[in-house]
């Protein structure tokens, strides 16, 4: 994206590819995938996926989390989206965005004849109105760092204190279908950025009443919003006059509540729930048997991590030599083998395969299981303190058992104690995050926003990003990652955040454990195969009903 050269696309789509869109666990030829082709497609047909409650009201700027902007992303539609299998910029409400020769100012020409959900016009003001409002400090918005790279952030959005204006600086509408953004700082790949939920516009009726906005989301994407039945269902239906490329094939989605991966993937084997988001570990060593060729088995770009919390007593000063030694009494080969039956691949970098920058080996020696080494560098540290750590994690989806084997493996070589600390489900655990409310550490995964290196780290390391939940800051991180999005290509951008995730590895700001793979199924009342996006989403507009 970034306005970069095609020369890049071809080095990116190298590794892009390796998240295509296309599903495992079936062979065209068998028996099954002939049953998944029978039939007709109903394009009124409403699909049911599995969705936990999501943290938050769903505003767009409120969401960090997996199950919220699920939601959001079906409701809103971006300026850009990205081509599935390559990572390429796509334009979807936007007709262009374009950079001046430094990138500091962006220009954003809009496709006209776009409608909100009330028929309200989809305009350049629509956007600007949504940052200001979603950057504004009074607005609590848990991603309005978001919105830090334009100029005229801190004046809305200020460390401390009332902001100074309800407008940045740094946007402009030219005209309902044209407005600039001014940077307060080059940004080689903002274009990129703009494909996240937190950019979406906003209608002029959300801001009569944001609280209830957040309950009953006016958007301008393919889905319509229905209702929100709390912690059981969120109903949303195909939107008639949708005007992007990416048309729904379906009439609309269900969003159905599970509180555990063994009642969804019970409710996907009786055929009442079309899509599930994670097959339980108790299943991962039959569910290919049980579903055929509707079994899914594909990796995408997401790494699992646990991660310190640096605000307690027990991480505060630590030295990361303790954190290192931590990591390598993980024994990742066998857990990833054993435990979770080879659905994950174990992690060498903080940064996703699939994504521009990822580099194979950027994490040796600090993600391989040596437990005499473990045992040197966490007594050089100074030790854990207390002996004992605890790793919190979410009960509604199957984290259980690999918290357990991480627990014994670091049990084993390192002789402290160590235990899971469950929370009931995904809602519960990110507000402890958010609320610095976690005893020890906590099990982080991160899916990629956009397909570049910074998002796997400047969004989620930097001291004042919203993915940084931890407490984390290194003044030397910082200062590098905003060179490296200062740099005059996308390419020099990339390489100095490879850099920067040197300094990473020798500070350990969390431990990588393996990479993600979408170990999923789908009904027989789906036709075909589910197709899938590099964020091991459906893309649920072109996922088709059958006929009943």
């Amino acid at each position: 994206m970034r306005g970069a050269m095609s020369a890049k696309w071809v080095a990116m789509a190298a590794v892009v590819a390796l998240a295509a869109t296309a599903c495992g666990g079936g062979d065209d030829k068998d028996s099954g995938s002939k049953d998944m082709n029978k039939g007709t497609a109903d394009p009124n047909g409403i699909l049911t996926a599995q969705l936990s409650e999501p943290q938050n009201p769903l505003q767009p700027a409120n969401a960090k989390e997996s199950q919220g902007s699920r939601v959001i992303r079906s409701v809103f539609s971006q300026l850009v989206g990205y081509e599935p299998g390559t990572g390429k910029l796509t334009y979807v409400n936007a007709e262009s965005v374009t950079p001046n020769k430094d990138s500091s100012v962006w220009t954003v020409k809009l496709k006209p004849g776009w409608k909100f959900h009330n028929g309200e016009a989809v305009t350049a003001q629509s956007y600007v109105d949504s940052w200001n409002w979603s950057a504004n400090v009074k607005n609590n918005q848990t991603n309005s760092s978001w919105f830090q790279d334009i100029k005229g952030y801190a004046d809305v959005h200020p460390a401390k204190g009332d902001p100074k204006s309800d407008k940045m600086s740094g946007l402009k509408v030219v005209n309902d279908n044209e407005f600039k953004i001014e940077l307060a700082s080059s940004v080689s790949y903002f274009a990129y950025k703009l494909g996240y939920d937190v950019w979406s516009p906003l209608p002029k009726e959300f801001f009569k009443d944001p609280k209830a906005a957040g309950e009953h989301p006016i958007g301008n994407g393919p889905y319509k919003f229905v209702s929100w039945d709390h912690k059981k269902m969120i109903k949303v239906r195909k939107f008639a006059d949708y005007q992007g490329p990416d048309k729904p094939k379906n009439g609309g989605i269900d969003f159905v509540n599970y509180t555990t991966a063994d009642a969804a993937y019970s409710a996907l084997r009786s055929d009442t729930l079309d899509w599930i988001e994670q097959i339980p570990t108790t299943a991962l060593t039959n569910y290919k048997s049980d579903l055929g060729a509707r079994a899914i088995d594909q990796e995408y770009s997401a790494v699992q991590s646990i991660v310190p919390a640096f605000y307690t007593k027990q991480f505060k000063d630590i030295d990361p030599k303790v954190i290192q030694g931590l990591s390598m009494a993980i024994d990742r080969n066998t857990i990833t083998k054993t435990v979770l039956h080879g659905s994950r691949t174990p992690a060498d970098s903080y940064v996703a395969r699939g994504v521009l920058g990822y580099k194979p080996g950027a994490l040796k020696e600090q993600v391989t299981y040596d437990p005499a080494k473990a045992k040197e560098l966490v007594k050089e540290g100074g030790g854990v303190p207390g002996n004992k750590i605890s790793i919190q994690y979410n009960a509604d989806q199957p984290h259980k058992e690999w918290v357990d084997a991480v627990c014994n493996s670091i049990r084993k070589a390192l002789d402290i104690e160590c235990v899971g600390d469950s929370k009931p489900d995904f809602q519960t655990d990110l507000n402890a995050r958010d609320k610095h409310q976690v005893k020890s550490m906590y099990r982080g995964g991160w899916v990629l926003d956009y397909p570049v290196n910074s998002n796997f780290m400047r969004d989620l390391y930097g001291t004042t990003s919203a993915g940084n939940t931890s407490g984390y800051s290194n003044k030397e991180f910082d200062k590098l990652s905003k060179k490296a999005d200062e740099a005059p290509t996308l390419d020099e951008t990339v390489k100095l955040y490879q850099q920067a995730e040197q300094l990473l590895a020798k500070d350990m700001p969390a431990i990588p454990l393996w990479f993600y793979k979408v170990n999923s199924g789908q009904s027989k009342n789906v036709l075909g195969k589910i197709p899938y996006g590099q964020d091991g989403d459906p893309i649920f507009t072109d996922v088709q009903v059958k006929k009943k």
